[in-house]
């Protein structure tokens, strides 16, 4: 099998989130790879999603099927990005207005699970669709819990 790298373009992030999400990955062989992501948030507003400006995600992937790297997979990742700390108004108990707009950068890592699906045409042209979350490493009281990742990918293996 001559064609063992992959350039993809996650197609729901820019168009769900206005995020541009691109990876690649390597087939070490028919049943593993690895790769990396890398995500930038072009939408300032960020009505959709406000924590996420940036991430690169390194992953590993297992194959479950008997074709070369295609099928259901599992997934294993770690992420390091940075978001915009978490923004919320509320009310106290006295009815006053509380708005906790502080603005903070916090950059953390956090590590995870996917599973998903590959598909692959004769021509090399791929799709993916794939979800999973995972649970940030340290940070303090105010950093997230949890991060997601997910999307459905458009590709090339050459």
């Amino acid at each position: 099998m001559d064609k063992k790298q992959e350039v993809k373009l996650n197609a729901l992030g820019i168009l769900a989130f206005e995020w541009l999400d691109v990876s690649y990955e390597y087939l070490i062989n028919e049943e593993s790879s690895f790769g990396v992501g890398a995500l930038i948030n072009l939408n300032n507003d960020r009505d959709l999603d406000e924590y996420r400006k940036f991430s690169l995600t390194p992953f590993y992937r297992r194959y479950f099927s008997n074709k070369f790297a295609r099928g259901f997979f599992v997934e294993g990742f770690g992420m390091l990005h940075s978001y915009e700390n978490n923004n919320y108004d509320y009310y106290d108990m006295y009815g006053n207005y509380i708005n906790s707009n502080n603005g903070d950068t916090k950059t953390e890592f956090a590590v995870g699970i996917s599973v998903g699906g590959k598909f692959i045409s004769k021509k090399g042209f791929t799709t993916e669709i794939y979800l999973g979350v995972g649970r940030n490493l340290g940070g303090d009281n105010d950093s997230l819990e949890a991060v997601g990742r997910g999307g459905i990918s458009l590709g090339y293996r050459f």
